[in-house]
């Protein structure tokens, strides 16, 4: 079998020390009073609506909206949805009065929103207008002029998708268009044009331009950069954000809005914090006690594994939107720590049934981990399988569970739940991490620190010999 080396036990559990700390710290820097986060820590975590609470709102067609039919609402109720899902609001309500033509949206507040401000709240879903692609840009309008004069290329139902990207040649964030087939033969012409005469195409929401890149090429695919603009990855994505938002049938207009009062509140999150801290550390006392070093390897995987179920929910890198944590998304966490600490329990009792007969250390531990993979593999791609049903069910149509599950469920239909839909997102993230610190790390930390003299006693993994023995079966 090949060893592991030494220095790799401290090389590990430096790396999950450093993770963990920043996972649940964060790490910001400030200019004065403006901070600028670099990475999300549990601080900036998006708490669901029964925890903090958040916005009632409903929207109307604005009154230059003629002629709106029921399936113009339903087209504005999904891409509301889609803005949601964009931002990672996963916990909310979307229904649509045909009747007397209204949309009404719950979601929760913001993470940094000590305001309780429901106005500007709704300003988090971009603006409830029209996206457009003109010829020419706003330094050309003289006089009474509006962005109306400016030629219209495309509408932003003629865009497919907008995403951020980074220019590794210039290096700078830009934007990434991709355009349906009913907009690509017009945004050739009107690039052709431009780039002859060194023009530009604006963006605008209603009457606000959003941007005015110069034309530097013809755009004969349907696929096009926005760049020159952007200075960090916040700037490109909220332009790419607003971009895949914008192809509302009619504006909307902010009809009235409300507060709504959480149902357990901050309140019961901290007492299952606590709970979970406390929890943790009994689990990780019975574990140690049982298995003695790896019992020790075991809780510093576990440690990595909740450092990186939090990251997942963070987001993490600050360019990332935090995904929504709701009650179920909190037992998610705490089904999923369960699986990993299973996962080293299978391991641990393997190891010390190979010491019980007879094998040294080292083969003790490489079968141990192998045989106990089987065991551990099943119970998680089961429990794996399960999430992903739940994130595909209680998803919104549009997202990757839901599109891989599509064949199942164009027969029994979607139900979209934002808190069953946590419930399975923070799931499926803690299995597949139990995957890399249950199994992995665990295993090269303890086959590393057997490497060591002082650490070559049976005793100290579940054996009940204690003479020093050399390497070897």
């Amino acid at each position: 079998m090949k060893q592991v080396k030494k220095p790799v036990f401290f090389i590990v559990f430096i790396l999950i020390a450093v993770f963990t700390y920043f996972a649940i710290a964060g790490f910001s820097t400030f200019y004065g009073d403006v901070e600028t986060v670099h990475i999300r820590g549990v601080k900036d975590i998006r708490w669901g609506i029964d925890i903090r609470g958040g916005v009632d709102v409903t929207f109307t067609p604005s009154e230059d909206a003629v002629n709106v039919t029921n399936d113009d609402l339903e087209g504005a109720r999904a891409m509301i949805e889609t803005r949601m899902v964009a931002k990672n609001i996963t916990d909310y309500e979307i229904y649509v009065d045909l009747n007397s033509k209204r949309i009404i949206c719950r979601f929760p507040w913001q993470s940094g929103d000590d305001s309780f401000d429901p106005e500007q709240a709704v300003k988090e879903l971009g603006e409830t207008a029209l996206l457009t692609f003109r010829k020419g840009y706003s330094g050309q309008l003289t006089g009474d002029q509006t962005y109306e004069d400016l030629e219209l290329v495309l509408s932003g139902s003629d865009v497919s998708k907008a995403t951020p990207a980074y220019d590794q040649q210039e290096h700078q964030w830009l934007v990434s268009l991709e355009l349906n087939e009913s907009g690509k033969e017009a945004f050739k012409n009107a690039t052709e044009e431009a780039y002859g005469s060194g023009g530009r195409i604006s963006i605008w929401m209603d009457d606000v331009e959003i941007s005015a890149p110069t034309v530097s090429a013809v755009i004969y695919d349907g696929r096009a950069t926005i760049s020159g603009s952007f200075e960090t990855a916040d700037d490109a994505k909220a332009l790419a954000d607003k971009i895949n938002g914008g192809s509302l049938p009619f504006k909307l207009v902010t009809d009235s809005f409300s507060t709504i009062s959480p149902t357990l509140g901050t309140g019961a999150r901290d007492a299952m914090a606590v709970a979970g801290v406390i929890a943790f550390a009994l689990i990780a006392i019975l574990v140690i006690a049982m298995y003695r070093l790896p019992g020790v390897m075991a809780v510093i995987s576990l440690a990595g594994q909740v450092a990186g179920t939090f990251a997942a929910i963070t987001g993490f890198f600050a360019f990332n939107d935090s995904f929504t944590l709701t009650i179920p998304g909190i037992a998610g966490i705490i089904l999923a720590v369960g699986m990993g600490v299973d996962a080293n329990v299978i391991t641990n009792e393997r190891i010390k049934e190979e010491l019980a007969a007879g094998k040294t250390i080292d083969g003790a531990l490489y079968i141990g981990f192998k045989r106990a993979f089987s065991a551990i593999f099943d119970g998680n791609i089961t429990m794996l399988i399960i999430a992903v049903i739940l994130m595909g069910a209680f998803g919104t149509p549009d997202s990757w569970a839901s599109i891989i599950l599509t064949p199942i469920f164009t027969w029994f239909g979607v139900s979209t739940a934002g808190s069953i839909y946590a419930f399975g997102y923070t799931l499926a993230v803690g299995v597949v991490l139990n995957f890399l610190f249950g199994i992995l790390t665990t295993r090269l930390m303890t086959m590393s620190i057997s490497r060591f003299k002082a650490f070559r006693n049976p005793a100290l993994y579940g054996g009940k010999k204690k003479e020093v023995q050399t390497n070897g079966k």
